[in-house]
């Protein structure tokens, strides 16, 4: 096996999670999913897909009614984007991989700013890449991007920079000025954007199109610009492994070559079911933001109020990313707290976090809860074991 695969490390989250799966005096919220079902009319139209056959291949690319679905909600919160830009792939990860699969060689060089997501990470290393992380900084539980920093990091000789934000875990969240200088910088040098932008709709503060910024309200149809998306968070879908990339065109009909040699296409009655979730979109996703607004207004509230933990309220995605005093092993506390608190929280080491930033054990709590009283008994839970 390829030293770049057996190098890889596995995932923290997992290791965390495997010590507390199955036990039922575990509160978990290690991983980044609501435990809410999919509403029942989107699991309807894959049964109904399924009654009528739709067992057999479809298209490299999916199918032509779901892009062209796909396409109207892009175009309605960021400009006329078109279906030939529009990639159906399974799940937001494989577009993630896809894109990397595409643009990456061995010896390439890849940029991406941390904290952040680990498949990320490690998905050009697996292409051979030699990654570059540049790190945000922190201040008072607020994360922000040393933009400075990020633009001498990319260089003509960078082939792809990864960006993700709204952020996971640190809910992070690009500026448009930001967004504007970055795009203009990665134009100078050349270089791809990889946008992973799953978290868009899940975002907390003002936006004329419910939507956080992104690099497709500001990027030309030819720029050098991956756009990621995934119907897993916002509607509720993280189990059906579908999502979509919007690429330039020609990008786009050459990634079916590649979807054809990872998975050949996304499962029929699963695109079915994408397909009435972008036509009832407005009776899912306000509602969705809205349940994760008040989850994180349960949330972060309780842990600002104790005494050591800094943290700041995310303007977006699911997550609360909060540091503890004491140990700088993130991945040691997570599991005490498995183990001595029946509490499942992620490590923050998992997202390529340098242990000794600031100090104290970082950690990512996922609020999507579909019963924030379950939020509130996660709290006491965390008090008691400091406390002890």
């Amino acid at each position: 096996m390829r030293p770049s695969v057996l190098n890889l490390q596995p995932s923290r989250i997992r290791e965390v999670a495997n010590a507390g799966i199955g036990r039922d005096d575990v509160l978990a919220f290690w991983f980044g999913e609501s435990d809410e079902v999919t509403p029942a009319f989107i699991r309807a139209a894959a049964v109904e897909s399924l009654q009528q056959g739709e067992t057999f291949y479809s298209q490299n690319l999916g199918r032509p009614a779901l892009r062209e679905a796909i396409a109207r909600h892009m175009s309605n919160a960021h400009g006329a984007i078109g279906a030939d830009r529009i990639a159906v792939t399974s799940g937001g990860v494989n577009a993630l991989m896809l894109a990397a699969q595409a643009l990456v060689g061995a010896g390439d060089e890849v940029v991406a700013v941390t904290p952040v997501w680990p498949n990320l990470l490690a998905q050009p290393v697996i292409m051979g890449a030699q990654l570059r992380c540049v790190p945000l900084r922190v201040a008072s539980g607020v994360w922000s991007l040393d933009l400075q920093a990020l633009c001498a990091a990319v260089t003509s000789e960078t082939r792809m920079l990864v960006l993700n934000a709204p952020n996971n875990p640190t809910g992070w969240t690009l500026s448009r000025a930001e967004q504007e200088q970055i795009l203009a910088h990665c134009r100078r040098t050349g270089t791809w954007v990889l946008a992973d932008e799953v978290y868009e709709r899940l975002y907390f503060e003002p936006s004329a199109n419910g939507c956080a910024p992104s690099f497709l309200d500001l990027a030309h149809s030819d720029d050098r610009l991956v756009v990621v998306h995934s119907f897993s968070k916002s509607f509720l879908m993280t189990g059906w492994r579908l999502g979509w990339m919007v690429a330039p065109a020609p990008f786009t009909e050459q990634i079916g070559k590649l979807i054809e040699f990872n998975t050949s296409c996304a499962p029929v009655f699963v695109q079915q079911a994408g397909l009435a979730a972008l036509e009832r979109s407005g009776d899912v996703t306000p509602g969705v933001v809205a349940h994760m607004r008040l989850c994180r207004d349960t949330l972060l509230p309780l842990l600002q109020a104790m005494p050591g933990v800094e943290v700041a309220s995310p303007s977006g995605g699911m997550y609360a990313f909060f540091r503890l005093p004491g140990s700088g092993d993130s991945l040691a506390t997570a599991k005490r707290l498995v183990a001595e608190a029946g509490l499942g929280l992620a490590p923050g080491s998992a997202f390529g976090l340098d242990e000794a930033v600031g100090g104290g054990s970082w950690l990512r709590w996922c609020f999507a809860s579909r019963d924030p009283q379950r939020l509130v008994f996660g709290v006491d839970r965390l008090r008691g074991w400091l406390g002890s």
